[in-house]
């Protein structure tokens, strides 16, 4: 009841009380402890996290606010230090631009990312280094940048600095001493090893290789099958010194008004320059191409290669010769038509075994087409023998006629001389008792009547043939032949 008499007797306090400071204090206490609860004491340190944190003083806010920006720039650091290394061998690190706090929580004393340290405790420690003037100590005592010691020291460190492949091996805690000598012959070995090293890569990214192609051709490839010129690339069929022979089944769109044959063999000509560089004699010297032959451009000759073997398969398709025949030619690649059937090519001369009757036939279908090269495509094949002869449905083909030239070259009268010495010795051996010699085979196909009685003066003869039709070149500039002859060889049928 308001009007009954009080519970508690009040103590009543004079004014001095009242207005004492403490007392105020003490009211004021008791007000926040009763407006705001008592908080858990929280742990020391000044990086503290979790719900319920003391955030009253400002200091500790941005604290908190810079521990939280180090971490995700550390964290975007990382990022970059991935996305730009990959899987590459040598990487860069930004370990000099991180910002990891000491008191870093996700941090543990027990597990140390030794990556992540700007000092590696398993790295060798760089030997001590002399002054500027050369020389430490005195007297006896001296020791100069020359000392034996030092400069070993030295060495081992300098080993550091070989390729990554080569390997030095791990010499931590060992006082390793290399004498110039053989820190020396280690240097030399190391440029050596990156130097081949380089080379083997050059060559297997620029360059053809056994039963292999390179990128560029790949993709040429790709492209002769995706535009349906070609069905599908079964395999390789053959590898030579110059050349890789693939088998293909054709497509069914035509190109350039031909009609590409059910199966293709695709001839690959090796970028690699080794097995060209003797054989530019064959096309420096030729007219078609002589200006536009250039030593500095090398690979531009592997084209012209390619593109001397199409003229001369053109030609000798159009004699009736019996050869591939051109589907077309995109850079180093070379597209015919298939000695062979079902993905088996026709056997080569020398690998078939024929009766007397087809050897004897054979030789004289060399003969004709011999005599038919030199008089109607004006061409000497230049490495005629029975490795490049084929014998299918009954008869010879002619293979590889990228070296062929025409007689008015300097040196086209010793290519055939050549070919009638390996055509005469093949047929000999092989039995055909009609089989002419070299000299007799010669002035059969050239129609030259060169008349000696031995061969050194036969070839004396045939060069001095060359060289004046090299001199008539000179003076008049046309490739006219200048060769003697009375008419047309004889034709020599069975």
């Amino acid at each position: 009841c308001p009007w009954g008499a009080p519970s508690t007797t009040s103590i009543s306090c004079s004014l001095a009380d009242v207005m004492s400071e403490q007392l105020a204090k003490e009211l004021q206490l008791e007000e926040e402890n009763a407006a705001f609860p008592e908080v858990v004491a929280a742990a020391e340190g000044p990086f503290i996290t979790g719900e319920n944190i003391d955030t009253s003083s400002d200091l500790m806010l941005a604290q908190m606010l810079q521990m939280e920006f180090d971490r995700e720039y550390d964290a975007q650091l990382r990022r970059e230090e991935k996305k730009i290394n990959g899987d590459s061998k040598v990487s860069i690190s930004f370990e000099n631009y991180r910002k990891v706090h000491p008191y870093d929580s996700d941090s543990s004393e027990d597990e140390v990312d030794w990556q992540d340290t700007r000092h590696d405790p398993y790295r060798a420690d760089k030997p001590s280094t002399t002054p500027r003037r050369g020389f430490i100590g005195k007297g006896k005592d001296i020791t100069t940048k020359h000392d034996e010691v030092v400069c070993g020291r030295k060495n081992t460190a300098r080993m550091e600095n070989f390729a990554p492949e080569f390997q030095v091996g791990d010499g931590i805690g060992m006082d390793l001493k290399l004498s110039n000598q053989v820190f020396n012959a280690l240097k030399q070995h190391a440029y050596s090893e990156e130097r081949r090293s380089a080379r083997l890569h050059e060559k297997k990214e620029h360059s053809t290789a056994e039963k292999a192609v390179d990128p560029k051709t790949r993709l040429l490839l790709y492209k002769m099958v995706n535009s349906g010129m070609l069905e599908t690339i079964t395999g390789c069929i053959s590898t030579g010194k110059e050349s890789v022979v693939f088998h293909a089944y054709g497509g069914n769109s035509a190109t350039e008004d031909k009609v590409i044959p059910p199966e293709c063999a695709i001839k690959v000509f090796k970028t690699t320059l080794n097995e060209f560089k003797n054989r530019d004699k064959y096309i420096k010297d030729d007219y078609r191409f002589k200006d536009r032959f250039s030593k500095l451009n090398p690979r531009k000759i592997i084209r012209m290669w390619a593109e001397k073997e199409m003229h001369n398969l053109t030609r000798m398709q159009d004699a009736g010769i019996p050869c591939p025949q051109v589907v077309i030619l995109k850079k180093h690649v070379l597209v015919m038509s298939f000695i062979g059937q079902d993905q088996v090519p026709a056997p080569k001369l020398k690998d078939v075994t024929l009766s007397s009757e087809d050897m004897k036939k054979a030789y004289y279908q060399i003969l004709n087409m011999m005599q038919q090269l030199y008089r109607e495509c004006n061409l000497v094949h230049a490495d005629l023998s029975e490795y490049n002869m084929l014998w299918h449905d009954g008869k010879v083909w002619l293979i590889d006629v990228s070296q062929s030239v025409e007689p008015t070259h300097p040196h086209g009268l010793e290519f055939l001389f050549r070919d009638c010495r390996n055509v005469s010795q093949f047929f000999q051996k092989g039995g055909v008792a009609e089989a002419l010699n070299e000299r007799e085979l010669f002035n059969a196909v050239s129609g030259l009547n060169i008349t000696a009685d031995n061969e050194v003066d036969f070839q004396a003869e045939i060069e001095a043939l060359e060289k004046m039709n090299e001199d008539h070149v000179q003076n008049h500039g046309k490739k006219l032949s200048t060769f003697s002859s009375d008419g047309d060889p004889p034709i020599y049928d069975e």
